[in-house]
């Protein structure tokens, strides 16, 4: 099958949403394509535990949408389905510093802080975003921590992506954002299973406003469809197309294309062209430069008191700045969702593997009566606490095809360290110390996941870069307007074009990007 579109946009997550929006508001015909299902809310899980609707891997008939991919520098968790990220995410949507505007990356654009300025108040407001108005368990403790530490004015409740309707919760009622034009809502009920999907309605993902409302304007969206190359073609591009479960091959073909697949997505595509001769063979060598995490570590702590509830609440509800380059968040999963009590570790922190096994094992001989009721609690999710501690200091890898342990039988991404001095890092000095403090208010003890006590791996739910904007071909792949180097009409619009650390989840940056990339896009 063959159609032409004068829009194609690979990937439905913050930037391929947005881009599908505004490309139809300017009169223009697009087609999103989306490898992963299309979820009702009643399709998401109850719980993690059920792994057929919540993990994506559809070669074991795994269905759903959520992912994880293991390298040999980073471990990342990402989402997979109409929506995108949108679907696990966290729904915050914190704005970064000053300093995220002046880095390096941003050097010749121009006032970013000023230009992206409108753009991030029209996501804020397109996204529904508002301050959680509760207080929860995790929230009590970190600010505790806030006042020992003398930063209790740094401490303050989440700006997130979720509809309240606080004496209320749970209530229908028809569309409280636009106009009646995006479909009815319900009030959230603080269950706090927004990563694993929101049965409730209540979480403003991305297929309950821009794609809705592209939909509505006449966009097209497949999914379960998986793109696997793409071709200058007569003017424009082709993209030959596989269905995700079916196999089905197709080409489609387009005047313009957007790679808005995330860093996972939108890389791998681009390497595998550039080594084609028919492909693009013209990309900037900086393709696959500058990847970093964020800078983060993900630590948890899980507590033996068998009435504790650390569960209660959205995904983050609240935020510490513990200096002016870092912070720490209570992360959480809905109760009964307690599948990563399978990859969880005593957290060792140690600069080679004896160091940390030793370390692990020593947790166990100190406290074995309280390990052995950590380990087996009733409900791991209800019982513990993520800590998700972010900064805004640098730090990049990069990625190429290559073979690895993980991927010996196909090429695929590899990670590569340009500077050790500059590498992700999985043990934190403060992230192991706020933990710690964690832990002992709560009376529980730290963990993190055995890719991090095994190879000294740090896990990132925000990876970035890759396809960074840039001046010039020498510096990066696309330009301000998102247009790839050497092609026009291809675009970049995602997570691999951001060009410095946020240090703050991204996902209201990914969005407000894609607005300012969308609105230098003349009309039809």
């Amino acid at each position: 099958m063959s159609d032409t579109w004068d829009w194609i946009i690979v990937g439905s997550g913050f930037g391929g949403s947005v881009s599908a929006l505004r490309l139809a508001e300017k009169g223009y015909r697009v087609l999103v394509i989306e490898k992963g299902r299309r979820f009702a809310k009643e399709d998401f899980p109850k719980t993690n535990w059920d792994a057929k609707r919540w993990y994506w891997a559809p070669q074991a008939g795994l269905k759903g949408l959520f992912q994880m991919s293991f390298f040999r520098h980073v471990t990342v968790l990402h989402g997979v389905g109409v929506g995108g990220g949108s679907l696990v995410y966290a729904n915050t949507l914190p704005t970064p510093s000053d300093g995220f505007f002046e880095a390096e990356g941003f050097a010749g654009l121009g006032d970013m802080k000023a230009e992206l300025a409108p753009h991030y108040d029209t996501a804020l407001r397109m996204l529904g975003a508002a301050k959680y108005p509760r207080v929860t368990r995790g929230d009590e403790v970190l600010r505790e921590i806030a006042q020992e530490m003398g930063r209790e004015e740094h401490f303050e409740a989440t700006r997130v992506a979720v509809y309240f309707n606080e004496g209320k919760e749970g209530e229908e009622v028809d569309d409280p954002y636009f106009d009646g034009k995006g479909p009815r809502r319900h009030g959230c009920t603080h269950c706090g299973a927004c990563m694993t999907g929101c049965r409730i309605g209540a979480k403003n993902t991305l297929d309950r406003n821009y794609l809705h409302l592209a939909e509505g304007l006449g966009v097209q969206i497949r999914p379960e469809t998986e793109v696997v190359a793409l071709r200058a073609h007569e003017g424009g591009y082709q993209l030959e197309t596989k269905g995700s479960f079916s196999g089905e091959r197709g080409t489609l073909k387009a005047k313009r294309v957007v790679l808005a697949g995330g860093v996972l997505g939108t890389l791998p595509l681009l390497l595998h062209m550039k080594e084609e001769t028919d492909g693009l063979p013209d990309l900037s060598e900086r393709l696959g430069d500058f990847v970093r995490t964020n800078n983060e570590a993900l630590l948890g702590v899980v507590v033996p008191d068998k009435d504790a509830r650390f569960s209660d609440g959205v995904a983050i509800t609240s935020i510490l700045h513990t200096d002016e380059h870092s912070h720490i968040e209570p992360v959480r999963y809905g109760e009964g969702s307690g599948f990563f009590r399978t990859m969880v570790v005593p957290y060792a922190p140690g600069s080679w593997l004896g160091a940390r096994v030793w370390g692990a094992f020593m947790q166990f001989l100190k406290q074995p009566v309280q390990w052995s009721k950590a380990l087996t609690v009733g409900d791991f999710a209800r019982q513990s606490q993520i800590l998700l501690y972010m900064r805004t200091l640098e730090e990049t890898l990069s990625v190429r095809l290559g073979r690895s342990a993980w991927t010996a039988y196909r090429k695929a991404l590899v990670t590569h360290l340009d500077d050790p001095s500059c590498a992700p890092k999985a043990y934190l000095p403060e992230a192991t110390e706020l933990a710690e403090a964690f832990a002992q208010k709560t009376g529980g003890v730290a963990m993190n996941l055995f890719p991090e006590l095994l190879l000294a791996t740090p896990t990132t739910a925000h990876i970035l870069g890759g396809a960074r904007v840039a001046t010039n071909r020498d510096e990066g792949v696309v330009d301000a307007k998102h247009e790839v180097y050497g092609y026009p009409g291809l675009f970049v619009i995602d997570g691999s074009a951001v060009p410095a650390n946020p240090g703050v989840n991204p996902s209201l940056t990914i969005t407000a990007m894609a607005e300012l990339a969308m609105s230098r896009v003349e009309p039809a």
